[in-house]
């Protein structure tokens, strides 16, 4: 350190506490960075690498940004993942005695943006926190700093952590440095956000206000991690911060990340982009935070039937009173994101246009209020009332505020004429000055007959008297004092010219100085309402959906759906809401679902193509739309209250963790058979298709068995092992349905219909041919099909007792009972089992094969194996 230079070492000396950031080193009009971080910034950001002494024996790498276009380089970093600390100067160069005295005034990370182009109007940008509490329990918070907004929640299971953190959508994560290995290699298998380390869990006294809802002292531990690094980081007060509110996950519906993804709740699989997700098709609102609100009420659906129905009965009103939903909508879009502009004033960077912004919202609120409480109903009338208008704020801001400030707060031009008296004295004062100055123009032009003579100003020279050279001639021996000589003029000045400068330079220099301080009163004024702004924007946001869920249910023809405490699904001409929405609704094929105590498990078969996965989702999605409050897409619809949704749907192989696409179905099928509960809904499409045919038909019967005998779930199950649909016969819960297809000139025609019963054929080799493959291999195939068909049918003449062994399942019978054959065949009268036997039978009955390990699997194998062997 001693060889650098001064400089250089203050620079080391700042870079050693930010070590996983970007160090902006303000030097003058520029931020400066040196050694590793110029060479990766100028790879970053495609700026230029250059180099400078230092002390030391080698020149030092640098490169640098100016000062006035940092922020989108910040943002570009930002966005990539990085971390920006900002090194200001803290002293006036003019003051300093050596290097002038530099800090970290703020550090700029993916999950602390407060603007710029990271920051999606319709999405929040959290930051959240994981703490370790012991026995298996974690402490789980997140924050918008945007925003203001605090949640937190205790969880079960890390696996139940990691979903909490990927639902929530952050951007970066506040860990301790103690935060066991394993865990975080698992947070790095399954996400690609920014990690960030903070020891510190202490001085919650600092905090008291925004804790008091968070009463289990190990839960504020964890939420002060949370607070600890937003204000170490920050170095600023964040009024803006809303008390923590602590939820429980068992109020909602469950939904784990692998069936949000496979239900496209928010985002595609295919493009990750929000088109063609059911928040694209439900999003009508006409505000920032009403659009942000809408996404959280996806992700979360209710579990409480009353609250359901009064978001349902609101939308319904509003459905009925037409002309004034349209009146509520276009009042909406003259509202700002009130939100995020009291983050701002909070945070001390909100400008003179983010007030205007803020007060043209406010004046849109008691129209509101009139328009919600001619809704007429109890809820509307309450909704009404909490829509305060914030009238002192406006009052503010009306009279304070120009209507078209500038951008900066720093350059005047910003407080309105009449509002300060000292800033109208000095405003006339520079007014007169300016008009003085124009007066003197003409009287001299007048006075020398030198029309061309001006008076100009520069910040050099302040203001001048100009006269080109060829009228030099003109002036009189000494009638003005020479002050500059340029090649075609010279400049003058005279004592009166220079007093009325004074006078206009200092008047304009106090405007622009008084203009901030006023400002800077203003800002900290409208900082008081914070509060009271932040219950406002609650408010206009729920209005906003709500008049987003009854816009979307009329135009697309939904129903208000009723809730069955008897478990029953009755759905009639059901609609996948954003296929109809794709299709454009006029060649889509609806269809309806009947499940109830009898029907708890529909085993659907039919052809690729035929629409089997989009019937499963589009049960699915019509829970998701009732249970958040919205109406659904069907000519009528009855549904049990779902406490969480299962599906695996769709074939992915997870390469970060090395696993394959068959692991990846097994681990989904796995999850959703030891959470699931009997009110839960699942959806299993195509179990067992990633490994051999006997395998996975064996797994597939294994998984319906044991969801139908154990788990007693809702249950869609689509399988293309036809030999499975003989299950409708043992098990007295499962039916089979089927998507019907036909045969017409040799092509497949998809009928898209779901019917009763088992579907006939597969219809693969005509899926191949709608496919294009070339001819000469359809016709092989064909061929090969016929062949295989005939040897089949043949194996079963020739070994009937071969074919009960492969197809049916183990059962017991009576000593005179005959086993059906799945032709029309029968088998010989069946064995009556020893006693010793059906104990054996009926400890492979018991065992829960997900449950156990390959060592404890083959233990109980070859206890089985001695058991029989000996007898």
């Amino acid at each position: 350190m001693t060889t650098y230079t001064p400089m250089i070492q203050q620079y080391l000396q700042v870079k050693a506490d930010y070590q996983d950031a970007f160090l902006f080193f303000r030097l003058g009009d520029f931020y400066e960075m040196f050694f590793d971080d110029a060479i990766k910034a100028s790879q970053e950001l495609e700026i230029t690498l250059t180099s400078r002494e230092g002390g030391g024996s080698e020149r030092i790498p640098m490169c640098g940004v100016p000062h006035h276009s940092a922020k989108n380089y910040i943002e570009q970093l930002v966005e990539r993942g990085y971390k920006v600390a900002i090194c200001e100067q803290t002293e006036d160069p003019k003051q300093a005695k050596g290097v002038v005295r530099r800090e970290v005034v703020q550090l700029i990370t993916p999950g602390t943006m407060m603007e710029g182009r990271n920051l999606s109007d319709k999405e929040n940008n959290y930051i959240a926190t994981i703490t370790v509490l012991g026995n298996n329990s974690y402490g789980f918070a997140y924050s918008d700093l945007s925003t203001g907004e605090c949640k937190a929640t205790k969880t079960i299971g890390f696996e139940a952590t990691l979903n909490e953190l990927s639902l929530s959508g952050a951007k970066e994560l506040i860990i301790s440095p103690n935060f066991p290995e394993e865990s975080k290699k698992r947070l790095q298998e399954r996400t690609a956000l920014t990690v960030s380390y903070e020891e510190d869990t202490q001085g919650l006294e600092q905090y008291e206000a925004l804790l008091a809802d968070v009463l289990d002292e190990e839960m504020r531990l964890a939420v002060g991690r949370l607070f600890a690094y937003l204000y170490r980081t920050q170095k600023r007060n964040l009024d803006h911060l809303q008390p923590v509110a602590v939820y429980v996950i068992d109020d909602f519906m469950k939904i784990d990340y692998f069936s949000k993804r496979n239900l496209e709740l928010t985002e595609t699989i295919r493009s990750k982009g929000k088109k063609g997700s059911l928040l694209w098709l439900l999003d009508e609102t006409k505000t920032a935070m009403g659009g942000r609100l809408l996404k959280q009420w996806i992700d979360r659906p209710l579990l409480n039937k009353e609250k359901i129905a009064e978001r349902q009965n609101l939308v319904e009103t509003m459905i009925s009173h037409y002309f004034e939903r349209m009146d509520l909508r276009e009042k909406l879009k003259e509202v700002y994101d009130l939100e995020r502009l009291a983050g701002r004033v909070a945070f001390g960077n909100v400008n003179a246009r983010d007030l205007v912004q803020l007060k043209k919202s406010l004046q849109q609120i008691p129209a509101i209020q009139e328009l919600v409480a001619q809704l007429g109903t109890d809820a509307a009338s309450r909704l009404a009332l909490e829509l305060d208008p914030c009238e002192e704020v406006t009052d503010l801001l009306e009279s304070a505020i120009v209507e078209n400030p500038p951008l900066s707060v720093k350059e005047g031009n910003i407080i309105l004429d009449g509002y300060n008296e000292e800033l109208d004295r000095y405003r006339d004062a520079s007014r007169n000055g300016k008009t003085w100055i124009a007066q003197l123009e003409r009287q001299e032009r007048e006075k020398t007959g030198i029309k061309s003579l001006k008076i100009g100003y520069n910040r050099v020279f302040g203001y001048y008297i100009e006269v080109t050279r060829a009228n030099v001639h003109l002036l009189e021996e000494g009638q003005y004092e020479r002050k500059q000589t340029l090649a075609n003029a010279e400049r003058y000045i005279t004592p009166e010219l220079k007093e009325k400068e004074s006078l206009i330079l200092q008047a304009e220099e106090k405007i622009v100085e008084l203009e901030y301080d006023i400002f800077t009163i203003i800002r900290e004024t409208v900082k008081d309402y914070i509060p009271r702004l932040q219950m406002l924007a609650k408010t206009v946001s729920a209005l906003d959906v709500l008049q987003c869920f009854a816009t979307v249910s009329e135009e697309r023809r939904y129903v208000k759906p009723a809730f069955s405490s008897e478990r029953v699904l009755s759905i009639q001409n059901g609609r996948h809401p954003v296929v109809e929405k794709v299709m454009n609704s006029q060649s889509y094929v609806a269809n309806g679902c009947l499940m109830d105590r009898d029907r708890e498990l529909l085993l659907i078969t039919g052809p690729n193509m035929s629409g089997k996965s989009t019937y499963m989702r589009q049960i699915a999605l019509t829970s998701v739309l009732a249970q958040i409050g919205c109406f659904v897409p069907a000519e009528e619809a009855t549904l049990p209250i779902f406490d969480q949704v299962f599906t695996r749907i769709g074939a992915a192989d997870d390469l970060i963790s090395g696993q394959s696409t068959f692991m990846v179905e097994m681990l989904e099928a796995r999850n959703a058979l030891l959470h699931a509960t009997k009110d839960s809904l699942i959806l299993f499409d195509e179990i067992g298709r990633g490994t051999s045919t006997y395998d996975g038909m064996a797994l597939a019967q294994a998984i319906i068995e044991h969801i139908h005998d154990i788990v007693g779930a809702k249950t869609l199950f689509s399988t293309h092992y036809h030999e499975l649909t003989v299950l409708d016969e043992e098990l007295g819960r499962l039916k089979n349905v089927h998507v019907s297809a036909m045969e017409q000139n040799g092509k497949v025609v998809f009928l898209h219909k779901i019917k009763e019963g088992a579907a006939d054929k597969s219809y693969g080799i005509h899926v191949a041919q709608l496919a294009e493959l070339p001819k000469e291999l359809i016709d092989r195939a064909q061929e090969l099909l016929t062949s295989l068909e005939q040897k089949e049918e043949h194996k079963q003449v020739a070994k009937p007792q071969t074919i009960v062994k492969e197809q049916a399942p183990v059962v017991e019978v009576e000593a005179d009972a005959q086993l059906s054959f799945f032709d029309e065949g029968k088998a010989p009268a069946a064995k009556p089992l020893a006693g010793k036997e059906k104990q054996i039978l009926q400890k492979i009955k018991s065992l829960d094969i997900l449950d156990m390990t390959p060592m404890q699997a083959l233990n109980t194998l070859y206890e089985l194996h001695k058991k029989i062997k000996n007898d």
